[in-house]
């Protein structure tokens, strides 16, 4: 395909930056290095929508109604992004090559970046804040798989994977390279760039020696594992307040 039928393809839902496969995903490069060529060889254009006035090489999205999706003022989504059937989308913004799955909340201020993977029924809150991966082309995007929960202000960036159904409290921030220790047993178990499913992760941190003294570096805590009494019609306080750090 041409880049003008691949960035039309992803508008479509027909190809995506990344898919399952298996027990992994697959990374498509030759959508990246698409999108990629796309902003290359676009020019910037003025925009009118209704009152407001963009400037940028990329149109927006359209035909919502026909998508099935809810879109509130004045939230964003660019063409070459994805949005499934009742998606919800509120003041927030959605990026190219951005793919959302079916019934997933997208809150307020919340954004999708760049080629990011975000499964069905999944509720980013206010703030979130996923990030775009597109170089080297081949890199992992950010992927949020069926059913989590990401709290308000969480960032995830660097092609990090939350596994479906996880649960991650209020200011999470994930990158590759950030610790995710599970302490739930007698032994801390440390992942990084991906959190394992049906996790609950808070916010933590752990000391560091340097020369000028001893401080402490963000890192993420999985303290328990979701249970039936926290299944996904569950709010994030309920399922926090299991393990004690609910409000």
């Amino acid at each position: 395909m041409t880049t003008e039928e691949t960035i039309a393809a992803l508008d479509r839902g027909e190809v995506r930056v990344a898919e399952p496969a298996g027990d992994g995903w697959v990374v498509h490069e030759e959508v990246q290095a698409a999108i990629l060529d796309f902003f290359r060889t676009r020019q910037m254009e003025p925009r009118e929508v209704g009152p407001f006035e963009y400037h940028d090489k990329i149109p927006l999205k359209t035909g919502y109604e026909q998508l099935g999706v809810r879109v509130v003022p004045p939230a964003v989504a660019r063409y070459g992004s994805f949005l499934s059937r009742g998606v919800i989308l509120m003041p927030s913004y959605v990026n190219i090559g951005a793919w959302v799955g079916p019934d997933t909340m997208v809150d307020t201020w919340a954004t999708v970046g760049s080629g990011a993977q975000i499964g069905a029924g999944v509720h980013l809150a206010g703030g979130v804040g996923i990030g775009g991966v597109l170089e080297p082309p081949g890199a992992r995007p950010v992927i949020v798989e069926d059913g989590a929960f990401i709290g308000s202000r969480c960032i995830v960036t660097e092609g990090v994977r939350i596994g479906r159904e996880a649960v991650l409290a209020p200011n999470v921030s994930l990158t590759a390279s950030v610790p995710i220790i599970d302490v739930t047993g007698s032994e801390p178990v440390e992942h990084r760039g991906v959190v394992p499913p049906r996790v609950v992760v808070v916010p933590g941190t752990r000391p560091k020696e340097f020369p000028a003294g001893v401080y402490h570096l963000s890192c993420a805590l999985i303290i328990g594992y979701r249970t039936e009494s926290t299944n996904l019609k569950t709010s994030l306080n309920d399922a926090l307040r299991e393990y004690g750090v609910g409000s």
